[in-house]
């Protein structure tokens, strides 16, 4: 038997809203076996890759710099990067804060190691 549930509906902005936090994901919803998760960045984050998985970037504010070891790639608002499994890759918000929506795995850590992660936290 399938399991009944209500649609979800969320507003990203008031999420936004509620943390300050960098680099700090907040799980806003879950899909199949997806986390969807909305992070606000400053500065640079750490060179890492993941070896599992796949990373989708979707940019809703700010203006976000992905470095790659040949590169660096620029995405604005209302533009999406996925960064294929691994790749070593530093997510950088050099010119303010950007906010952001990933959508990972369930219990993806956000550096490729949990020893080093920020673990995301349902909000």
């Amino acid at each position: 038997m399938t399991e009944h549930r209500a649609p979800t509906k969320i507003n990203l902005a008031a999420k936004l809203d509620e943390f300050t936090e960098h680099w700090a994901p907040k799980i806003v919803a879950r899909y199949n076996d997806n986390e969807v998760r909305l992070v606000k960045t400053e500065g640079e984050w750490i060179w890492h890759q993941h070896d599992e998985t796949d990373e989708l970037f979707l940019i809703l504010e700010g203006e976000f710099d992905m470095d790659f070891r040949d590169g660096t790639v620029t995405v604005k608002p209302g533009e999406l990067l996925i960064v294929p499994r691994g790749t070593e890759h530093r997510p950088a918000a050099r010119r303010g804060e950007v906010k952001l929506l990933l959508i990972d795995p369930n219990d993806t850590p956000n550096t490729g190691d949990k020893a080093t992660a920020t673990q995301a936290v349902e909000l």
